[in-house]
């Protein structure tokens, strides 16, 4: 059986964890109670025997698919011969009502003692243990951050969840007529490697379940029973008339625990509507494109952890680059870049608690050693992330191999300080103020790239072969020295006279260097020093002030990405490969990048041109407004991993220079 298209799928998040489904009812891939969970439905990146749920109406066909307005909640329109069906599938959210991970473990720094100050560099380092819940409320909410500043400890992994459940509920109603409903269970643990011991059982009040565990990991399905089948799968058949409704829910658990009780379907769906739409109803969204700029917010919160405050690239591992070939990674960790870029937009719409609570997971990911900074980070901070490859998974359509862990957490990417410092000038300036480790760090984070200036590096494409000097990053260089000196001009940061000189020094040096290297013969930036290749993170300069959009090298810029990065439609690749990334195969337009492009031509005047690719743009998001990291123009299909936070923040992005150049 062929492998659903990647955009045939729909999102599901409770802000911890998240699921996959098709349009037809199959959830393939979900991941309980972390976005970086071992998957236990993983047909997605295999066949069904690797785990799976599917739920459909006998002889049916879907008529439509929405999320309810300003949610995650996912409502599907079925239609058979015999009548007609409406499916509700959501993830409900921790309620106020749950204790954080402080409340249940105490989990602080030991008594008289506190993370060493990151701006000092030679002070030794504690022993302090890092809060699983972080910045997070005292009602279980979202990270928020405060003025004062909580002292961050060292990362460690998010114990907090050990005693949380987590839940996927599927409630089924009849419309019209007649209809039965038809369901195939397959819990896989391990990414489908680890068959559970199965068994009826009760729930804490007592209703029957049905139990599945395997090691630490506890399964209950609360519902009308399923029978058992062959292989240790589990089916069901059950009619519904007209009016009548039923619902099934999975519940992740400990495995040494008990099943929690069973909660009432309606409720849970009531207050989990509530929580996305009060959200969402924080955020300005008043643009021409407000439906797929609401949608693109909504996925940036799904992707963020309701309590670390640390958000991920994308929700899945290893959906291929390039159909069959190696390019497949493990996007469900926290790369500070593009955290970074989309807290920005989230700020640019009002919404500031996520940025605060980034910030708060920014500095316990790195408190007491900011020397060692990595790339990306689990979402409690942990910076351990091997990469593995799953040999027992043939992967999506064949792409091979299959990857959990990234190794590129250990590579040295010279712009990432400057994404983060950006991003932190931009909290600034939009209210948030300082914590006592706030600025400390960022003076750690700006002797951290004195340190490593001469030193050259990967790039923001994580590159696999050899490092370099790439003129993006050398921007970003100048753009740690710029924000901190701004820091402490215009906001009155404190910093010794004689560093703040320093710093002002670097900063032309910098700049004096990027256009005398990285600005080639024909007057257009260059993807390094000395060559005569661009790439697409080039139109990320005007971004950081470095120069202006209408910038004749930047003008010149774009008309060379236009020749030799153009693939069809308007649409760009982030770089030509030419085997310089030390991979196989090739790549398809970059989503983020051609909304880069969008933004850059309605900055620089040609908001035609920005409006027809915006235009373009827009048509490749699915039925539900998501996106992938690429698009294969010439299949017409989406690539990469799904949903992608980077292409979201991009759309959010273009359309606000729209709306600007339109004034």
């Amino acid at each position: 059986m062929a492998a659903p298209f990647i955009e045939d799928h729909a999102l599901l998040s409770d802000q911890r964890g998240t699921a996959l489904v098709t349009r037809d009812g199959d959830v393939n891939w979900l991941c309980l109670p972390r976005f970086d969970s071992d998957a236990m439905f993983c047909s997605l990146l295999g066949e069904d025997s690797h785990g799976h749920w599917s739920l459909r109406i006998a002889g049916g066909e879907v008529v439509s698919r929405r999320y309810l307005p300003g949610t995650m909640v996912l409502e599907t329109q079925w239609r058979s011969p015999t009548g007609t069906a409406t499916v509700t599938e959501f993830m409900p959210i921790a309620g106020e009502d749950a204790s954080t991970p402080d409340a249940r473990h105490g989990a602080s720094a030991m008594p008289g003692e506190g993370p060493r100050d990151p701006s000092d560099a030679d002070g030794a380092s504690t022993t302090g243990v890092a809060s699983g819940a972080g910045g997070s409320g005292e009602d279980g909410g979202e990270a928020t951050g405060s003025a004062s500043g909580t002292p961050p400890g060292s990362a460690t992994s998010l114990r907090g969840d050990v005693e949380d459940h987590a839940d996927l509920f599927r409630l089924v109603t009849c419309t019209s007529g007649e209809v039965e409903v038809v369901q195939e269970l397959r819990i896989r643990f391990e990414y489908g490697q680890a068959v559970p011991w199965v068994r009826k059982g009760q729930d804490l009040g007592g209703e029957p379940v049905l139990i599945a565990i395997a090691g630490g990991d506890g399964v209950a399905l609360h519902g009308p029973a399923l029978t058992a089948g062959e292989d240790r799968s589990h089916q069901g058949r059950h009619p519904l008339r007209a009016g009548e409704e039923t619902a099934w829910f999975l519940t992740w658990f400990p495995s040494w625990l008990e099943v929690p009780p069973a909660r009432d379907p309606r409720t849970e769906l009531e207050r989990t509507c509530a929580q996305w739409t009060d959200w969402l109803g924080q955020v300005r969204v008043d643009e021409e494109h407000a439906a797929p700029v609401a949608r693109s917010l909504l996925v940036l919160r799904a992707l963020t952890h309701r309590r670390t405050g640390g958000m991920v690239a994308a929700a899945t591992t290893s959906l291929p680059e390039d159909f069959g070939g190696e390019r497949n990674w493990d996007y469900r960790y926290c790369w500070l870049r593009d955290a970074a870029l989309s807290l920005e937009a989230l700020l640019t719409h009002g919404h500031v608690d996520a940025a605060a609570g980034w910030r708060e997971w920014l500095l316990r990911a790195i408190a007491g050693d900011p020397e060692r900074l990595q790339i990306m980070y689990s979402i409690t901070g942990d910076r351990n992330l091997p990469e593995q490859e799953l040999e027992h998974l043939p992967g999506y359509e064949g792409s091979l191999p299959v990857r959990i862990g990234n190794g590129a957490a250990a590579q040295f990417q010279a712009d990432v300080v400057g994404e983060v410092m950006i991003a932190l000038s931009m909290m600034r300036e939009a209210g948030v103020e300082e914590t006592q480790w706030s600025w400390p760090l960022q003076k750690a984070l700006v002797r951290f790239t004195i340190d490593r200036l001469d030193e050259p590096d990967q790039g923001i494409w994580e590159m696999r072969g050899e490092p370099a000097f790439f003129t993006h990053g050398r921007v970003m260089v100048w753009a740690v020295f710029d924000r901190a000196i701004d820091a402490v001009r215009s906001h009155g940061l404190p910093v010794d006279a004689e560093e703040l000189a320093r710093w002002e020094r670097l900063r032309e040096q910098v700049r004096t260097e990027v256009l005398e290297r990285g600005v080639g013969e024909d007057g257009a930036f260059t993807q390094t020093y000395g060559s005569r290749e661009v790439d697409a993170s080039l139109l990320q300069i005007p971004h950081t002030g470095f120069v202006p959009a209408d910038d004749p090298r930047m003008l010149a810029t774009v008309a060379r990405i236009e020749q030799d990065l153009h693939v069809a439609d308007g649409l760009i690749l982030r770089y030509r490969t030419h085997g310089q990334d030390g991979l196989s195969g090739d790549e398809h337009p970059f989503l983020v990048c051609c909304f880069w492009l969008v933004e850059q031509y309605a900055a620089s005047g040609r908001v035609e041109d920005a409006e027809r690719l915006l235009g373009t743009l827009l048509a490749c998001t699915n039925d539900l407004h998501l996106m992938a990291e690429e698009y294969d123009a010439g299949a017409r299909r989406m690539a990469g991993n799904f949903p992608q936070a980077f292409s979201h923040l991009g759309l959010i992005r273009a359309v606000d220079a729209l709306a600007a150049a339109h004034g």
